[in-house]
């Protein structure tokens, strides 16, 4: 039975989807005005993990993350690149793709863009202005936070305490320092929409409510996003779906922790901002994974080169694994013996563990203690003489593929698949093995250092073990 903690209700709950084995999911996607930074990619790993273990449970998931292409950000960066909102846009966009590509994030079945959605979000603001939740103020128009009586449910927080303490920029324009924007009154060189109050654009917390509802209906079972949008970004999204739709809004909330870097607060001040991009440039996309596999996702975690290090040199034991699998089921040996192992046990505290709130932390630990079970089951077979057949690595790969493969993502067990596909000449790469594994025997260690060189920059990575040299693509 899997349990979730859900945000709203601060507990762990049964999950029960409102249209089973339909699941409708929502995660905040990235403004698109830079390149996407560590931390958001650990939202967008973790999500994905959850997504892929719904999947695994035989769950039909919609998932759908947006695309904020109207913002203040954009248009700080269109003015600092000398070019329009709508170019900086695609410009991110089309990054973003790359590295959750590289980061194997499997896509969304819809990303919503603030743009292609601006009816829909006039709509949802003239339906909350129509029912006394919204009010114009010369074109600009806001959400009245004092007619949300349920406002504050997500995170905790109280309205008069809120007033009392918080750190609000004064607006004269408003009746309440709480009340936020859902429609914004166009200024001089800023993009803008024709709208029932005027030219402009829409508020950040309106464009997901609008977004959402119009992709997974007005009630839909999970919306995921960093702990840092909990208040006042999904707070805000209760309150304008709510009040609009008469209807709960989500029955799910999940939140992913905070990423410090060496213990600190990440920022471009402090010189220790790094994106998704700059990590992928020094380590794989599969110990990024593993790295953040190894943590709750709903806890704080620290960001270092010495744990990254440390991720990739354990995912060796995988790796390892993985090309003696794929070796061997090569040879397509039918008369060897199939030593037993119980790997429906190993199954059965996968399952157990994701369970329990998705804890990868447990499953990564069941995914290291299978493969040290293997790897002994193979070397007390082979020390004594025998020869195991191919079905035996044939059940193991297929547990592997269905757990550390496809719902952690933090091994890549067909690294050599379709290499033909990927304008690699397989032969040449051969050829280049040979002649280095000729040099390292004539102890000719510079012009072996120099091949692995070469082929790296060829972005061809190579293992060596006892059983020989084996590569994988990695560019």
């Amino acid at each position: 039975m899997l349990k979730i903690y859900n945000t709203l209700t601060k507990k762990k709950e049964e999950f029960k989807p409102i249209d089973p084995p339909n699941v409708s999911m929502y995660v905040c996607g990235p403004t698109v005005y830079d390149f996407f930074h560590i931390g958001n990619a650990r939202s967008f790993i973790s999500s994905d993990i959850i997504r892929k273990y719904l999947e695994y449970k035989g769950y039909k998931v919609k998932f759908v993350m947006n695309l904020t292409d109207v913002d203040d950000k954009i248009i700080k960066k269109s003015i600092e690149e000398k070019t329009g909102t709508e170019q900086v846009a695609e410009k991110y966009i089309d990054e973003f793709f790359r590295d959750i590509g590289k980061l194997t994030v499997a896509k969304a079945d819809a990303y919503p863009k603030a743009t292609g959605h601006m009816q829909d979000i006039i709509d949802m603001i003239k339906e909350l202005e129509q029912k006394g939740f919204a009010y114009n103020v010369d074109g600009n128009v806001f959400y009245d936070v004092a007619k949300f009586k349920g406002y504050g449910k997500l995170s905790g927080k109280k309205i008069d305490e809120l007033e009392a303490g918080a750190r609000i920029e004064k607006n004269e324009e408003k009746k309440n320092p709480l009340d936020f924007a859902l429609w914004k009154k166009a200024k001089k060189g800023e993009p803008y929409w024709d709208s029932p109050w005027g030219k402009g654009r829409p508020g950040w917390h309106i464009e997901c409510s609008a977004m959402s509802s119009k992709h997974l209906g007005k009630t839909f079972d999970i919306h995921a996003g960093g702990n840092d949008l909990i208040f006042p970004h999904h707070e805000n999204e209760i309150a304008q779906s709510e009040a609009a739709n008469e209807q709960q809004f989500v029955k799910y909330w999940l939140h992913f922790g905070f990423l410090n870097i060496d213990n600190t607060k990440m920022s471009k001040s402090l010189g220790n901002f790094f994106t998704a991009r700059d990590v992928l440039a020094k380590y794989s996309a599969e110990a990024i994974r593993l790295f953040f596999a190894q943590a709750y996702y709903r806890g704080p975690l620290n960001f270092n080169d010495e744990l990254l290090t440390a991720a990739e040199k354990g995912l060796e034991k995988l790796t390892n694994l993985a090309d003696k699998i794929n070796s061997e089921i090569s040879k397509n040996n039918t008369e060897g013996v199939n030593p037993g192992i119980d790997i429906k046990q190993f199954e059965e505290k996968f399952v157990t563990a994701m369970d329990d709130d998705f804890n990868t932390a447990q499953a990564v630990a069941t995914i290291f203690d299978f493969t040290k079970e293997v790897n002994r089951i193979i070397a007390e077979s082979t020390s004594g003489g025998e020869n195991i057949s191919s079905e035996f690595y044939k059940n193991v790969r297929e547990f592997l593929e269905r757990t550390a493969v496809g719902v952690l993502g933090i091994m890549d067990i067909n690294a050599d698949k379709d290499l033909s596909n990927a304008g690699v000449d397989i032969e040449h790469i051969q050829q280049m093995i040979e002649k280095r594994t000729s040099a390292k025997s004539e102890k000719n260690y510079a012009l072996a250092d120099k091949i692995r060189e070469e082929l790296k920059e060829l972005g061809i990575e190579l293992k060596d073990s006892k059983e020989g040299t084996t590569f994988k693509v990695v560019r």
